[in-house]
């Protein structure tokens, strides 16, 4: 079997250190890349094509990680190339999924919860296709939620209400608290009901959350584009936040 990689950063990345099996080749192309991905690919063990149609058509498994903004476009250059499962894993909307599955066929909706480099994330994936990917329970729990496109989107994006607005508050606390030296004081009191990690993870949640703002205001902004009928008072005041 042959996987391979549209787009490959941290989730791309993960998968390929997972999935270890003398039956699986992974593919991807330095293609149109920047000089610190090309310097990441190369140090994988992974086969690097010419291009990313040749990708797309040699691929059994073909997974597109890489922005919420490019998913789309990337579906729609590459997507007609593929002749085995299409496995999309960005932060999208439901609209956007649908609008991919009009480009592409064998189409399957996903999500990897848990953090990026984790060892034990958890693959959410639906569609009517969805049963021929289960064979990743192998290498990383996989779980089918349904046969509808466009329900692991919906999924993913409740949760992102929850985690991108908890860390712009967070990230607003901490500043606050630094700003009248009481940065340690703050934390050990969080700590006695948010558990004794919770500097950790915050700190971890904070710094993740700086470094990747771009990315993550695209998503906050395709949560306000699908739900625009339901109160995101809190969502849209997360987006004012990071992209301060």
């Amino acid at each position: 079997m042959i996987i391979g990689f549209i787009g490959f950063g941290k989730v791309s990345k993960n998968i390929l250190n997972l999935i270890k099996s003398e039956d699986i080749t992974f593919i991807t192309s330095i293609e149109n890349r920047s000089e610190k991905t090309v310097e990441n690919i190369k140090k994988c063990e992974i086969e690097i094509l010419d291009t990313f149609k040749s990708v797309a058509s040699k691929s059994d498994v073909i997974i597109s990680a890489n922005s919420p903004k490019n998913a789309l476009a990337v579906a729609k250059e590459y997507g007609k190339y593929v002749k085995g499962i299409y496995l999309d894993l960005n932060n999208i909307s439901p609209d956007t999924t649908f609008e991919i599955s009009k480009h592409v066929d064998n189409f399957v909706d996903g999500a990897i919860i848990g953090k990026i480099d984790s060892e034990n994330p958890i693959l959410y994936i639906s569609g009517e296709m969805a049963d021929n990917l289960l064979f990743l329970n192998e290498f990383i729990e996989t779980k089918k939620i349904s046969d509808n496109i466009g329900d692991v989107a919906i999924l993913k994006l409740l949760r992102s209400c929850y985690t991108k607005t908890l860390s712009a508050i967070l990230i607003e606390s901490t500043e606050i608290a630094k700003s009248h030296y009481l940065e340690d004081e703050f934390f050990e009191i969080m700590s006695l009901t948010e558990g004794e990690d919770f500097r950790q993870k915050s700190l971890s949640r904070i710094k993740n959350t700086l470094n990747s703002s771009q990315r993550k205001s695209e998503e906050l902004e395709e949560i306000i584009d699908y739900f625009n009928e339901n109160e995101l008072t809190m969502v849209k005041a997360a987006l004012e936040k990071l992209s301060r």
